[in-house]
């Protein structure tokens, strides 16, 4: 069998695209080459990317492209332009679009993981040209995708109710999270605490800065509760689209050194930041799966989620979970957890055990499973 995986959203620069989906293919890719030594691969990636920074055995084939595919604007006419082109000449026998994306016309039988329909259900969140093509891109996998995957149950169940397509055509393959997240030695964290200049308690919030994460709200509910605490709030990650609110509504509150935006973080310490912290707030208003609560959870750390769309379910019982519209039931549960040191332990107990419910090698077997339904060899 041989798959051709649509990897141009794999990125490693010091930008909001190393992130999400990239962390997802990244990991993917490393799995199956883990769990399938047999079949052949073809990975297409974006400009400057190849099999030396990849590192995946040899019946993987690294073909990046001479141009910037990364970029929506290049990216998309490769997806539906020279990819059903590429299919027919390297005689794949199934495509893997790894971010909603299959070719209009695609010659072979095509698998999509599809992670989540907020470009339909939260359209501000996104750029027009952004939201336009990825609603478009959903519809037609959904109706010629010979199977798809989702990332968590809520999602699947959300493309059963929104896109009308039969359960049995779906298969839930969950994120997880990779061996560098867990709880690192305390010398450590210390030694890091103090080359990062962070207090010895603070709150943390790390993802892309951009309109679905909720950041207002968690500026709001901590400054309801910053005179009463010791522990600042960083927030860490880049800027990603439409983040310009959030710059305006920390203005506005005047927080001044209670509030500390540090900007990007490097993937070698993130560990180190979630350890460092005292929990992890993550009030967003809606995902597919939900990777930094988890990541944060397998460090050790305590956390706060909305109570919406996956995160309950990637969470469980470990952790707190908040109305993502009331910035009030936040600030109380940031509050409670900084003051009750008998709570915090016993979140961090029950996170560590959740972390570990979550496989990337489970991931990948079930991923390679799809890919021989799809190509009719189960």
């Amino acid at each position: 069998m041989h798959v051709a995986i649509n990897a141009h959203l794999l990125a490693h620069t010091r930008t909001f695209r190393r992130a999400g989906v990239s962390n997802y293919v990244e990991a993917l890719l490393a799995h199956l080459g883990q769990v399938d030594r047999s079949n052949r691969y073809t990975v297409y990636t974006t400009r400057g990317l190849g099999a030396e920074q990849l590192n995946l055995p040899p019946n993987f084939r690294v073909r990046p492209s001479r141009l910037p595919t990364i970029n929506p604007r290049v990216r998309i006419p490769w997806e539906q332009l020279l990819a059903p082109a590429l299919l027919r000449l390297g005689r794949a026998d199934v495509y893997h679009g790894v971010l909603n994306v299959m070719p209009l016309a695609c010659p072979v039988p095509a698998v999509v993981t599809i992670h989540d329909l907020s470009a339909f259900l939260f359209p501000h969140t996104f750029r027009r040209v952004n939201r336009t093509y990825t609603r478009w891109a959903i519809r037609v996998s959904c109706r010629r995708a010979a199977h798809l995957i989702a990332v968590s149950e809520f999602t699947k169940r959300e493309i059963v109710r929104w896109m009308r397509v039969p359960p049995e055509r779906i298969t839930v393959t969950y994120d997880a999270v990779d061996a560098r997240f867990a709880p690192p030695d305390p010398a450590e964290v210390e030694r890091f605490r103090r080359a990062k200049g962070l207090p010895e308690r603070f709150v943390l919030f790390l993802g892309t800065l951009e309109p679905r994460k909720n950041i207002p709200l968690l500026l709001d509910a901590y400054a309801m509760i910053a005179r009463s605490t010791d522990a600042p709030l960083i927030i860490a990650g880049s800027k990603g689209w439409l983040y310009e609110p959030i710059l305006a509504r920390a203005e506005q509150l005047g927080l001044g050194d209670r509030l500390r935006f540090a900007g990007y973080v490097d993937q070698a310490e993130q560990h180190l930041w979630y350890a460092a912290a005292t929990l992890f707030a993550f009030p967003s208003l809606y995902e597919g799966f939900g990777m930094p609560p988890l990541e944060a959870m397998a460090c050790g750390t305590p956390v706060v989620v909305s109570s919406s769309s996956s995160l309950p379910e990637v969470v469980g019982d470990a952790a707190l979970t908040v109305s993502p519209s009331d910035p009030e039931e936040l600030a109380e549960a940031m509050h409670r957890l900084l003051a009750d040191g008998e709570l915090r332990q016993e979140l961090r107990a029950r996170g560590l055990r959740q972390a570990q419910r979550f496989s990337w090698r489970e991931t990948a077997e079930r991923t390679l499973a799809v890919y021989q339904k799809a190509a009719g060899r189960i």
